[in-house]
């Protein structure tokens, strides 16, 4: 079996987080960075994931995240971070697809606009950028210890609700469904992939509601475990995915929401 004390060892690995600066996407990066990964984040905001990047070195005093820009939403925005991710290193052990966006308006008000930023945001840049970095994770492959693909789904991608958030809710979808596929198409290559299916996070984008103490408590009542997720929760999730301990899993949407996707 090996030596069981380092099951979820990932020190030494290199990992790509896409809105890494931010939410579960710094959740994860600070998980990463303090199991020893050297850990790059992008987002649009280049300067924040820099900002990021700073504070969490500091924290750990020493250099293992780097920020840099990177826009998910166009084809040349993809391509541009694909260049940047290969002008600093030949190999990527772990890609979190973490970057996304949402937008909501009513039924009937919903603009073409809105759908079309979500999907590109959400899924075509997802599998866009997945596509292009496939020679650095097959680089880092080896059947002892595959490359990672872990992909930013949700509980909403499970759940026949709208609420005003139709294209984020039908881009959860999508990701969790080309999650599948691609650990059908990619399991020969050495490369698992899996998605986490988070509930409420304490987030930018939920920050309507997590900073609100009324509707902070309400949205807790509708979770089982009665409590919104923490660093730990993703720090965990993270660590059994991109670690020996989750080499043999892939196909998996993982729910990380106290229960709220199996509620009747």
């Amino acid at each position: 079996m090996g030596d069981i004390s380092k099951l979820f060892d990932i020190a030494g690995k290199t990992a790509l987080v896409t809105g890494g600066a931010s939410g579960i996407g710094l959740m994860a990066t600070r998980a990463l960075a303090e199991a020893g990964c050297k850990v790059l984040i992008a987002s649009r905001k280049g300067e924040v994931c820099v900002q990021a990047a700073n504070a969490v070195n500091a924290e750990l005093g020493e250099d293992r995240v780097t920020g840099m820009a990177g826009d998910l939403s166009s084809e040349a925005g993809v391509a541009t971070l694909v260049e940047e991710i290969r002008s600093r290193t030949d190999r990527l052990d772990i890609l979190m697809n973490n970057a996304g966006a949402t937008w909501g308006a009513p039924l009937g008000e919903f603009p073409w606009s809105g759908w079309d930023k979500i999907m590109a945001v959400n899924v075509t840049g997802v599998f866009g950028l997945t596509q292009s970095l496939l020679p650095l994770l097959e680089h880092a492959a080896t059947e002892e210890d595959p490359a990672r693909i872990v992909n930013l789904g949700s509980f909403v991608g499970t759940r026949a609700v709208g609420n005003n958030a139709y294209s984020y809710a039908a881009s959860k979808a999508a990701v969790h469904h080309i999650t599948r596929i691609l650990a059908n198409e990619l399991a020969a290559r050495q490369i698992t992939v899996n998605a986490i299916a988070p509930g409420p996070f304490p987030s930018r984008m939920m920050a309507f509601v997590t900073e609100d103490e009324k509707l902070s408590a309400m949205m807790k009542a509708e979770v089982p475990l009665g409590r919104l997720g923490r660093p730990d929760d993703v720090a965990g999730a993270m660590l059994f995915l991109c670690s020996r301990a989750g080499s043999y899993v892939s196909g998996a949407i993982l729910p990380l929401d106290g229960a709220m996707a199996a509620k009747p």
